[in-house]
């Protein structure tokens, strides 16, 4: 008798969550929401493919701060930073990084003589796809209408 009681239990149980779960497919929506949902508090990115583009240079300015920090001075090329921080040579070897592209290169510019700069410009530039610029003071710039710089809106 015990049997037969605890397998009409568990049956009552599963029945409820069957139930419970064919309720929820039901009510999901049919079209996944094509607004961006924001990753964290503050996010600045306006869609998916911004804030992939914005967590490649969060990553690169990281690691060239803490290649600096081992080596008195910022790498000189991708390449150099690879194995730094979370920053792989997979990141390192190629500059196409889905909807956008980047480009690395160094500056002799200011009072240290060391520096880099890092962009990200869009293969088509949109509201939700604006180009990115960052120099070795870590901060993003954003920009829309054309390629960023140092004179274009902060992101962060």
């Amino acid at each position: 008798m015990k049997l037969r009681r605890g397998q009409r239990y568990f049956a009552g149980i599963l029945a409820v969550g069957m139930m419970g779960a064919g309720l929820a497919w039901a009510q999901a929506p049919s079209q996944p929401s094509s607004q961006y949902q924001p990753k964290f508090a503050g996010d600045p990115a306006r869609s998916e493919s911004e804030a992939q583009a914005l967590g490649y240079m969060r990553v690169v300015l990281r690691a060239e701060h803490q290649y600096k920090k081992r080596h008195d001075k910022f790498a000189e090329s991708l390449a150099a930073l690879a194995g730094t921080g979370s920053f792989t040579k997979r990141m390192a070897n190629s500059t196409d990084r889905g909807d956008y592209t980047a480009s690395f290169r160094v500056h002799h510019e200011g009072p240290n003589h060391d520096g880099f700069v890092l962009t990200l410009t869009p293969k088509h530039m949109d509201s939700e796809h604006r180009s990115f610029y960052a120099e070795d003071d870590g901060v993003i710039h954003g920009d829309d209408s054309k390629a960023a710089d140092l004179d274009s809106p902060k992101v962060q």
